[in-house]
């Protein structure tokens, strides 16, 4: 059984695998306290019954050493930490400086790939929203990042001082400004991805491509995408258990 683990700034994403299959998946916050729980505290967060059957562990870890430290210290073992390489799993990395590429970002491109196998846009919508195109090729041809819808609300309610921190509703004419600032984060977000779509399909000589979407925000973004979408629960997730059983 393997082990996958996703650490990202806001939580971390778990999958316990065996063979094609997810037996269970979970998360957990990323606490400031985090670094300094304790062993059992940390296996709270995992299923007992089932981890002395993991034989590897394999994680993406954007979330800094020290929370990196304090996984393996709660595991009690190394976790292969992947790191973005020039070529992985039938995935080409065309980023100027490829080891420059988020392992996270890396991670979802992998699993966009074995799930798709074709042109698509990889969409992560989390803490940041990164928004990456991959060619019919598995070339990676590079991508954007943003905000994520909580982060961009947050920066106009602590860099203003009169914009209000509530969230608000979508509407496509806003006429409050607790759904004005919603309205605009989720509009700023979805132009973005119209835009790096437009692209990729002008780009593709073959079938439509899709959209696979995951992260926490995909909810609030799925409703208004009006693309060939596909949901994954984690695409970096599905990225490292391929890894696992390609190598």
């Amino acid at each position: 059984m393997i082990l996958c683990l996703d650490c990202g700034n806001t939580r971390i994403k778990w999958g316990l695998r065996e063979g094609s299959d997810w037996c269970a998946r979970g998360a957990f916050a990323t606490t400031a306290t985090l670094t300094t729980a304790t062993v059992a505290e940390l296996a709270a967060h995992l299923p007992a019954d089932r981890m002395a059957a993991v034989t590897r562990v394999l994680g993406v870890n954007v979330a800094g050493p020290a929370v990196a430290a304090a996984i393996e210290r709660g595991l009690g073992r190394s976790v292969q930490w992947l790191q973005a390489s020039p070529h992985c799993c039938g995935v080409t990395n065309h980023y100027e400086q490829p080891a420059q590429l988020g392992a996270d970002r890396w991670a979802a491109l992998i699993g966009a790939w074995h799930l798709q196998q074709d042109a698509c846009l990889v969409l992560s919508a989390g803490t940041a929203t990164t928004i990456d195109v991959l060619d019919a090729g598995g070339g990676f041809q590079g991508g954007l990042i943003l905000p994520g819808l909580d982060l961009m609300r947050s920066a106009l309610a602590r860099n203003t001082a009169q914009l209000p921190p509530q969230p608000g509703h979508y509407r496509m004419l806003p006429r409050n400004t607790q759904d004005a600032i919603s309205s605009g984060a989720l509009h700023a977000t979805l132009g973005a991805i119209g835009r790096m779509y437009a692209h990729l399909a002008q780009m593709t000589a073959g079938p439509v491509p899709a959209c696979l979407l995951s992260g926490g925000a995909a909810e609030a973004l799925a409703p208004h995408l009006e693309l060939p979408l596909r949901r994954v629960d984690n695409l970096a997730l599905e990225g490292l258990a391929h890894l696992a059983l390609a190598s």
